[in-house]
């Protein structure tokens, strides 16, 4: 209150009373004050002069004609804008009834007739200081929540910033260059995107979703900074025993993303992944790993980047064969349609092909 008198810019109170008397004696309290009082003379005038003026405090007489002092109460706590300004009642009607009343309404003070101008303007001062004191510790909520906001921003920056420094190493191990990272980014966008406007998924699909999908896929081979280079980069034929040391990157990479993850709940971007880097090689009918889940046991990412990736893979060059024609790598994805591969996302996948990289 001192700073906005020292800023100019007085306190406003709106006393609103149908008596003259009344209404004369509380605006000169209220300038004693240094405070500026603004008068309504009914509940109908002072509506309309809450509408312009917004005043910190409202004085307000019980018995009016047109809208009484408990009706304009609840007018104005019905009213988002006007419910946090505080309402004092001045009233000759002091039966704990009528006191009990305005305070159920919403009023934080009641002042009995005929009032004393010391008791008022202590009254008064009280509620100002309280109001201020609200304002304060609601922008200082605000600006935390900012601060807070900010930190866990930052963190989560930090956070994927190192993740895809491993996966540009698991990226390396594997032989895989930048392009494929990228084309698994855009193509699970893409059909995440088209999966979206079909009517079985678009209650299981936000744009949010598709967002996150895009930056958490290219986590799904994460666990292969793990896996030795010369079993990732070798040109014959695996043993059982390399296969099963190559299988084990969807545990390893989901473990490092949860120890990431930590104790955090609010991360979505982090349980997509988790989910991604776990189980986008189980197959549609359990055949997959490491779980052996089947149908819609399967997350729903990692089911759109299993398909995603297998078709980048299978149109990208690779050290062992040279990449597949789009039509011939479409029917051979078709014909594990049912067992590999969810076969409503293929079918999707099949109409928008085109628009994948």
């Amino acid at each position: 209150m001192e700073q906005e008198k020292k800023q100019g810019k007085l306190e406003e109170i709106l006393v609103v009373d149908d008596l003259d008397n009344n209404r004369f004696m509380l605006r000169d309290i209220i300038q004693e004050m240094g405070c500026r009082p603004i008068l309504a003379e009914n509940g109908v005038q002072a509506l309309k002069i809450v509408e312009r003026f917004n005043p910190q405090l409202i004085i307000l007489d019980v018995a009016m004609p047109e809208i009484d002092g408990y009706e304009f109460c609840k007018i104005m706590k019905e009213n988002a804008e006007t419910r946090d300004i505080p309402i004092i009642f001045i009233s000759a009607f002091d039966s704990p009834a009528d006191i009990v009343q305005g305070f159920n309404l919403g009023g934080e003070d009641y002042i009995t007739k005929p009032f004393i101008p010391e008791v008022v303007k202590e009254r008064l001062k009280l509620h100002l200081k309280l109001r201020a004191t609200s304002r304060n510790l609601m922008e200082v909520n605000r600006l935390l929540q900012s601060t807070v906001s900010g930190h866990i921003q930052q963190l989560e920056l930090e956070r994927k910033n190192v993740l895809y420094a491993l996966v540009r190493v698991a990226r390396e191990n594997a032989c895989y260059d930048k392009d494929h990272m990228e084309r698994i980014c855009y193509n699970c966008r893409i059909l995440a995107g088209a999966m979206q406007l079909s009517p079985e998924y678009e209650n299981l699909i936000s744009d949010t979703y598709v967002d996150t999908i895009e930056i958490a896929a290219p986590l799904c081979d994460l666990g292969n900074v793990a896996i030795p280079t010369d079993i990732l980069q070798k040109k014959e034929m695996l043993t059982h025993e390399e296969i099963a040391v190559i299988q084990t990157h969807t545990t390893i990479g989901a473990k490092i993303l949860e120890d990431i993850r930590g104790r955090s709940d609010y991360n979505d971007f982090l349980k997509l992944s988790i989910d991604i880097a776990r189980y986008h090689h189980e197959n549609w009918d359990g055949s997959g790993y490491p779980c052996g889940k089947k149908g819609e046991e399967i997350p729903l990412a990692a089911q759109i980047v299993s398909v995603v990736s297998a078709y980048c893979a299978m149109t990208e060059n690779r050290v062992y064969r040279e990449p597949h024609h789009i039509e011939e790598t479409l029917e051979m994805m078709e014909a594990d349609a049912g067992t590999k591969f969810n076969p409503r996302i293929l079918g999707i996948l099949r109409k928008i092909y085109r628009q994948l990289h």
